[in-house]
């Protein structure tokens, strides 16, 4: 009884708009890297299969491909990390936002917290100094290390710029595989176009996707209606699709760390007169 009532006041501090904004910048990134490095490599098979027979055209985007692909690698490992260290970091704040209004410093872990944060004094009995629980102990430690929300929110606040770059990119493909398969149901529904179904191409050239020598650079007509039928056009466009949604959650879970750790900075340094901050 004396282990659930612990535990049922410890979740008391426990940050809830963190742990949402952890799972939702978990799936946003897995997501992301997922979906986005498999659309890369179907993007690389239609080019080579469909819209160029000399691999010096497309060489180079071979290269972009790959260094995509590498960065992708790397933001997953970095938003794993990171994000695991913003949910640790509003653990720590939210549990010392807490216990400010009285209820969570009866656990120990609100022991601690109130020894970081509010610099409380370290208890000494007739014997001499007591000896911290080592939970205490843990809880002291980590809150030196993370009390400085102001820091987190810079830093994340930083990189949402940097994301919300990396958001507006994804959509580019999806743009670009929009068109094509807009242009394909022109192509299926003849009657509802006065274009001549000869005139309507995909052309990789315009986008910057292949040089303006390579050939043949564009699909028109019904080769082009094939090409969006097939399950790696349609594969690739969902892909893409799905990595932009990944992206957007990613861009809306750090806005998420961002106001969390806002509210939690300002209740301390507004209310936590004796604060370390």
């Amino acid at each position: 009884a004396g282990l659930l009532e612990c535990c049922a006041r410890c979740l008391i501090g426990a940050p809830f708009a963190s742990l949402v904004a952890t799972g939702l910048c978990f799936f946003g990134v897995a997501l992301f890297c997922g979906c986005g490095h498999e659309a890369l490599t179907g993007t690389e098979q239609l080019i080579e299969t469909y819209f160029s027979k000399n691999y010096q055209d497309y060489e180079y985007l071979i290269d972009v491909i790959h260094a995509f692909q590498y960065f992708i690698y790397g933001t997953a490992s970095f938003f794993f990390l990171y994000g695991a260290l913003l949910l640790a970091e509003g653990f720590y704040t939210t549990g010392a936002v807490r216990q400010i209004f009285g209820d969570y410093r009866t656990t120990i872990c609100g022991k601690g917290l109130s020894a970081t944060v509010t610099g409380g004094p370290k208890g000494r009995g007739a014997r001499g100094p007591q000896r911290a629980h080592s939970l205490q102990r843990v809880c002291h430690c980590l809150g030196k290390w993370l009390g400085h929300p102001d820091k987190f929110v810079g830093i994340t606040y930083v990189l949402s710029i940097i994301w919300l770059l990396v958001f507006a990119c994804s959509a580019v493909p999806v743009y670009i595989y929009f068109n094509t398969w807009t242009t394909c149901q022109s192509i299926a529904n003849p009657s509802k176009t006065s274009a001549s179904i000869g005139t309507l191409c995909a052309d990789a050239r315009m986008y910057g996707v292949l040089p303006w020598n390579a050939f043949p650079g564009k699909v028109c007509g019904s080769n082009l209606l094939s090409i969006c039928k097939t399950s790696e056009f349609q594969m690739t466009f969902h892909l893409f699709i799905a990595a932009f949604v990944g992206a957007a959650a990613t861009l809306v879970s750090l806005l998420t760390f961002i106001i969390a750790a806002t509210y939690n900075f300002a209740v301390l340094k507004l209310m936590g007169r004796g604060t370390k901050f």
